[in-house]
């Protein structure tokens, strides 16, 4: 597929990423703001974060079958049923869960639209796989991330702030609807006629089992995916994590209103949407695993220990607050060349490369909420976000242990293109 390219975005997708941010809107509206809006309800704080484990739990199964699926039937077709199921998990979780306090339907409903989302932007995520280059796939991944920010964090977050006092939470949740609807339908018109892989669309249905299973299996014949798998896991611990925790701290315990907390959580994302940009291109320069290493992990680390201290010592200070929210967007972004990673350990299965990253893009949206919900009636707060600090140190110890070969790197260090070089 040809393509011009504008600062590492493929041109010719370019309505293909504006409908990720526009779906993620809608996504991520009650992101910020919908665990504490189930408490109010009268539900404890761990049947809260109940909540969003299971919908983790789901995500993640949805997120590693995505790019096998999306290879198998399309990843035209795969976005096309993400959408819809989203829209009617969504209503079901509005009117007969939150709608009559019914927590069983809470949890059923609520879980099953987790099958949606990573459905729907996984499944470009393999298009972007299957059509660009692999030297300009780490640029094109950081526009990805950049738009799923603008999407899930700054309009997710940001336009809640201001509908919340106007239409109240229930109504700022039914809102999310004619975002996703609105993303969905884009994706599908805009996307219908792209020129994707279709080698294994027709394949017997046995195959494309085999093909599904290995999805599975080469996280044991690989070890290097098994071990980018886990770093992936612990890249976003903290985003899924704070936007349940830290609204405890914020609104509950420092005396921030709910509109300023999602502010907060807003400019977190709005500086990712530069960052994720920035550390797709700056990756292919400086070494996609050095860059996780140094400035992902360890800076993480630090960014999440900002992000509980720094305001807990300063108290109701809105300006010192978004601190720790600017690092936090800094650093998240340092991960962005892991999605170029995993087909790169696997190139000969890519579908199933991405099936992994997925995976642990998902799990990390189960494992967040998890560890929240197991430590906070013991150690509070406090206790998971050192959690999480530890984990971000573990990940930068498995970053001297994975080998990962970078094209580009090689090619500018050797005229032969030495294969045997790792970063």
């Amino acid at each position: 597929m040809q393509s011009n390219y504008w600062f590492g975005l493929p041109t010719r997708l370019l309505w293909g990423f504006v409908a990720i941010a526009i779906f993620m809107a809608g996504d991520g509206f009650e992101m910020a703001f919908l665990s504490k809006h189930i408490t109010d309800m009268g539900f404890s704080p761990a049947q809260s974060a109940m909540v969003f484990t299971l919908y983790g739990l789901a995500a993640a199964m949805a997120a590693w079958a995505s790019g096998v699926v999306a290879e198998l039937i399309t990843p035209q077709k795969a976005m096309t049923i993400g959408f819809i199921l989203w829209i009617i998990m969504h209503a079901l979780f509005m009117s007969l869960g939150l709608g009559m306090r019914n927590y069983p339907l809470m949890l059923l409903f609520y879980g099953i639209r987790g099958l949606a989302y990573p459905l729907f932007i996984y499944s470009f995520m393999l298009m972007l796989v299957q059509v660009l280059p692999r030297q300009n796939l780490a640029a094109a991944t950081g526009w990805f991330w950049a738009m799923y920010s603008v999407g899930i964090g700054v309009v997710g977050s940001y336009l809640p702030s201001l509908t919340i006092p106007a239409l109240g939470e229930t109504g700022t949740l039914w809102l999310a609807i004619a975002w996703v609807a609105c993303g969905g339908a884009l994706a599908f018109f805009s996307l219908r006629k792209v020129p994707v892989d279709r080698s294994r669309v027709n394949l017997p249905l046995r195959e494309k089992m085999t093909e599904l299973s290995r999805a599975v299996t080469i996280l044991f014949t690989n070890r290097n995916v098994f071990y980018a798998c886990l770093i992936r896991i612990i890249n976003t611990l903290s985003l899924f994590g704070f936007a349940i925790v830290m609204p405890l701290l914020f609104v509950d315990r420092l005396g921030f209103t709910i509109s300023e907390w999602l502010q907060i959580w807003a400019v977190f994302f709005f500086v990712t949407i530069f960052t994720n940009i920035l550390w797709g291109i700056t990756g292919e320069y400086i070494g996609w695993i050095r860059q996780v290493r140094w400035f992902g992990c360890l800076g993480m680390a630090v960014s999440s220990l900002t992000f509980y201290y720094l305001p807990l010592y300063a108290g109701h200070n809105f300006l010192v607050a978004l601190i720790p929210a600017v690092m936090l967007g800094i650093f998240v972004a340092a991960f962005v060349p892991m999605t170029a990673v995993f087909p790169t350990l696997e190139p000969h299965h890519k579908g199933a490369a991405i099936s992994i990253y997925n995976l642990s893009a998902g799990m990390s949206n189960f494992v967040a909420p998890a560890i929240a919900s197991a430590l906070l009636p013991f150690f509070d707060i406090v206790g998971v976000v050192w959690a999480y600090t530890g984990l971000y140190l573990f990940a930068g110890v498995l970053t001297f242990i994975i080998k990962v070969p970078q094209p580009g790197r090689e090619r500018a260090s050797s005229p032969v293109g030495d294969a045997g070089q790792r970063v």
